[in-house]
């Protein structure tokens, strides 16, 4: 809408201020209201105004748009997703950041309580501006001024950050800062044509300022990573033109290639392969294993046939103990008798050291009675409707808080997180018996243990590895995804912190972890899986013309309606169909486990969606059953003190 001397070029309803520095915001400190970018007298405006205030033209400069604009804001709030199960497993901290009030509107009278909390800056007054870390909460932006004050965190409760960044970037180059992705530095543009540019080529749809500071230092391939962004791949016969190059920048090398792309002119998968799953493996097929002494032999070929079929009920309790390294696959029978029998000793001496603290000592204590605490009401509520636990005075539970609470004493640096309860109840299930149950409990968690740490770069390195092959096996799906802003896949991080444990039946998850547990095909077959059930669900998504918070309500709603042979089958059908691809990117590659991992370049890498790299070498044979990695289980869980970024609405 444009008005005397002004015109407003962005609206966003359902913009909060949080005022309270409280983990649970009370309805009373936040603060609804609508952020506004305007042109006006040769300037640009930032104006975030309350609801009340924001309608009112006495209140403000310029008044509010009119219908045939944007979505005009009302006073009512739109529904929050309620996700339907308690979320206290998923470790993440909903701390918001606490709002510092700014000066009310120039030349305004607060008519109301909140008046007092609008607010005006030019975007020439801009220094920075900070973005909130992917979460399960919602996206904030912190303004910082040239001053050094940071104007009121604004907390999108409707999305739009990404839109609003955008529109920034009309005006601004945006460039992330090399020692935090997510502070984005404030420049004037140098050029307006080089604006004009980059908007009417909308590379900024998924990360303006990685962009932006890219171009900078290197416009050439940096132009070809944002067209790769959009097509995902170099199709047709794509190749710079000169009338849209810099005329500064000389023509590249010939016999150079661009540094991280090469140009494919197509890269298409193959048709994906028809795979049937075998039946499980019994005890007669197990005891043809069994060689003299005890030994199993041919145990590349055992561990292929648990892979392609499972194992039957009855076989489960001898066969975890191997899967999960409890017990070696190349010892013999009194080998293994000795090994438990050290190991019940260990884990006897590790369980003393907190049974013998006495009440006094316990509540001097602070982190040993924490772990207590949170364990306690952890497996009070763990898998209750399994006859094994269910009672109120069932000794299966006791046995769950003694298992976790030694490995609190066996893992000093990790202690207890909640979600381990849910990982140790099918091992304590299917073991029964207390020792063995906590050593292959403990191998177990040194595959997933990153999932649990505060500093969450397994979990956020587990997203990008989902993402980048999302984006090789359905790049619409992921097109899709991102127009809902939900390109993050927040809505897997329960599927991959505790392994589908809570979207399988409780006899489907035993079967889905011991096909993982066999290291087969390849290292992250769990991120396969995901890639799965998404496969099976992307006609959903995307006819039904899903928004964020009915695709996070639809991923939901899956929970116990999956089959676990119908998932299993689609994820090896996936794994194949990639191999099978004689220019497989390379980094996808190295997720498969067909070529060794590049040594990581920085200490974190980004959840933003990652560009598909060239092809440096064909597809190595999958490695040799025997020797394959185990899988890589990873995502981020949020320390108390950050604040956590753009999110579906749970």
């Amino acid at each position: 809408m444009e008005g005397a001397g002004y015109r407003v070029v962005f609206e966003k309803g359902g913009v909060y201020l949080h005022t309270s520095a409280k983990k649970h915001q009370d309805p009373d400190s936040l603060i609804a209201g609508v952020i506004r970018v305007v042109e006006k007298d040769n300037d640009v405006l930032l104006h975030w105004a309350p609801v009340e205030e924001a309608g009112d033209s006495t209140q403000i400069f310029f008044s509010k748009k009119d219908a045939s604009g944007s979505d005009s804001c009302t006073s009512e709030e739109e529904p929050t997703f309620d996700p339907g199960y308690e979320p206290d497993w998923a470790v993440i901290s909903t701390v918001q950041p606490r709002a510092r009030r700014s000066e009310p509107t120039r030349g305004a009278e607060p008519s109301s309580p909140w008046g007092s909390w609008a607010f005006s800056v030019s975007l020439g007054e801009l220094k920075s501006i900070r973005r909130s870390k992917p979460g399960l909460s919602w996206a904030y932006l912190v303004l910082v001024t040239q001053a050094g004050g940071s104007l009121p965190a604004l907390h999108f409760h409707r999305g739009g950050t990404r839109a609003l960044l955008r529109v920034l970037s009309r005006y601004l180059l945006l460039a992330s800062s090399p020692q935090d992705s997510r502070l984005y530095l404030v420049f004037p543009h140098d050029s307006s044509a080089l604006s004009s540019s980059f908007h009417q080529l909308q590379l900024f749809d998924q990360d303006s300022s990685n962009v932006v500071s890219r171009f900078l230092q290197d416009p050439y391939s940096t132009t070809f990573g944002g067209f790769s962004r959009v097509t995902n791949f170099f199709r047709g016969a794509l190749q710079p033109h000169p009338e849209g190059a810099s005329p500064d920048l000389p023509p590249p090398p010939e016999d150079e290639p661009e540094p991280g792309f090469e140009v494919i002119s197509c890269v298409e998968l193959g048709p994906r392969p028809a795979v049937e799953r075998a039946p499980p493996v019994t005890e007669e097929e197990w005891a043809r294993h069994v060689g003299p002494e005890g030994r199993l032999q041919q145990v590349p070929a055992l561990k292929a046939r648990i892979f392609s079929g499972g194992l039957s009920p009855g076989l489960r309790r001898e066969a975890w103990k191997f899967l999960l390294g409890y017990l070696s696959w190349e010892g013999s029978a009194e080998e293994h008798k000795a090994h438990m029998r050290k190991k019940t000793d260990e884990y006897f001496r590790m369980k003393l050291q907190w049974k013998s603290v006495s009440p006094e000592q316990e509540r001097r204590n602070s982190l040993l009675h924490g772990y207590r605490s949170l364990i306690e009401r952890d497996v009070s509520r763990t898998d209750r409707t399994n006859k094994f636990y269910e009672g109120p005075q069932n000794p299966g539970l006791g046995l769950l808080s003694d298992i976790l609470l030694t490995y609190c004493m066996y893992h000093f640096d990790l202690g207890y997180v909640q979600g381990m309860s849910d990982l140790l109840s099918p091992i304590l299930y299917v073991i029964q018996n207390e020792v063995d149950a906590f050593w292959c409990f403990c191998g177990f968690m040194e595959l997933v243990h990153g999932n649990f740490e505060e500093s969450q770069e397994t979990m956020k390195r587990q997203l990008g590895q989902l993402l980048l092959l999302l984006r090789v096996l359905d790049p619409p799906l992921c097109d899709f995804l991102d127009s809902q802003d939900s390109g993050s896949l927040c809505f897997c991080f329960r599927w991959l912190l505790i392994w589908f444990k809570r979207e399988f039946p409780f006899p489907d998850v035993l079967r889905l972890w011991e096909v993982l547990w066999t290291g087969l095909p390849g290292p992250n077959l769990h991120l396969l899986v995901a890639c799965a059930i998404l496969d099976m669900e992307r006609d959903t998504l995307m006819l039904s013309g899903f928004g964020s918070n009915e695709i996070l309500k639809h991923i939901n709603e899956l929970t116990m309606k999956l089959s676990v042979e119908d998932v299993l089958t689609r994820a090896e059908a996936l794994y194949r169909q990639l191999t099978a691809c004689p220019e497989l990117p390379h980094n996808v590659q190295e997720v498969l486990g067909l070529v060794p991992p590049a040594e990581p370049c920085s200490p974190s890498p980004s959840v933003s969606p990652l560009p598909l790299s060239p092809t440096r070498a064909p597809p190595a044979p999958p490695p040799p059953a025997d020797t394959a990695a185990q899988p890589d289980s990873s995502l981020e869980i949020l320390p108390e003190e950050e604040e956590e970024e753009e999110g579906a609405n749970s």
